[in-house]
């Protein structure tokens, strides 16, 4: 195919180029990450194996770019970052805490946990932050994000491909789940990261003081938390009440309207991200 008009995977037709135009999907990548901590294995592995304690912002920023990859990347863009990641993984091993078992990093159980948290993290959080999507394109989306679970190694006939079959996924996947104290001091870190050296004062930066810095971002995960499903707030300690859900989804709504005004306002090119423009380009579309 002529690099010039490779849309990748997906291309401009797909639901997800349609969902992931929208800024708030970045809110749904905090809520797979604390969907994520509650399988044991998953945060054993991410613990043992990484330093996102460390540098935070840096592995976000490095997963975000992965996940742009994927959604807006060539199709020798997406098979690199594929190669990547698996080449990446297929080295990794961690240990059981509850039964000092070691296991596989790229163990299709986890690959296949993280990929349905994360599709159905974007999905969930930008239909309740007011996204129009019918019932049809939602399943069309967890469809085409096979695509997806095929370039981390997994099988894509594995992988739910509906709302009804991730649903049901859930249901038969909870009695492994829990919180260990990876899962809660994950959670808490979520919850409280240490503050970038460029997003305020030295007092923000060592996380000493509740700053406007922190109280935005506190904004922002108690969000990501309350959109959670009740079963999961639950198993974090918190309240599975109705009310969460009607809040969560107020304050979500609320930041894509606050996220689109900041946007109108802005100058051109923040608008669009690299990646996606890059893609429109590619497609022959004005970005």
């Amino acid at each position: 195919m002529d690099s010039r008009h490779d849309v990748g995977l997906f291309g401009p037709g797909s639901v997800t180029w349609k969902l992931h135009k929208e800024p708030i999907l970045l809110l749904g990548g905090l809520r797979s990450l604390y969907l994520q901590a509650l399988h044991p294995r998953a945060v054993a592995g991410v613990v043992q194996n990484s330093d996102y304690r460390a540098d935070p912002w840096g592995r976000l920023t490095r997963t975000t770019d992965f996940v742009g990859t994927v959604i807006y990347g060539s199709t020798a863009e997406v098979a690199a970052a594929g190669r990547r990641v698996r080449r990446i993984h297929s080295r990794l091993t961690a240990v059981d805490p509850r039964t000092g078992e070691q296991f596989r990093i790229d163990d299709p159980e986890l690959l296949r946990w993280v990929h349905v948290t994360e599709v159905e993290s974007f999905l969930t959080t930008a239909r309740r932050a007011g996204v129009r999507l019918s019932d049809a394109e939602a399943d069309a989306y967890y469809s085409e994000q096979r695509r997806a679970a095929e370039v981390v190694g997994l099988d894509p006939a594995t992988v739910p491909g509906t709302v009804a079959e991730t649903a049901r996924y859930y249901e038969a996947i909870r009695p492994e789940l829990g919180l260990t104290r990876d899962s809660a001091e994950t959670g808490l870190f979520l919850t409280v990261p240490p503050i970038p050296d460029d997003w305020g004062s030295r007092a923000f930066r060592l996380g000493l003081t509740l700053g406007p810095t922190r109280w935005a971002y506190l904004g922002v995960a108690a969000t990501a938390f309350g959109l959670l499903p009740p079963w999961a707030r639950r198993m974090y300690g918190g309240l599975g009440w109705p009310t969460t859900d009607l809040t969560a989804g107020l304050s979500v709504r609320s930041m894509r309207l606050l996220i689109g005004a900041v946007l109108a306002a802005a100058p051109g090119r923040y608008r669009v991200s690299p990646t996606r423009r890059a893609a429109l380009e590619r497609a022959g579309l004005a970005a």
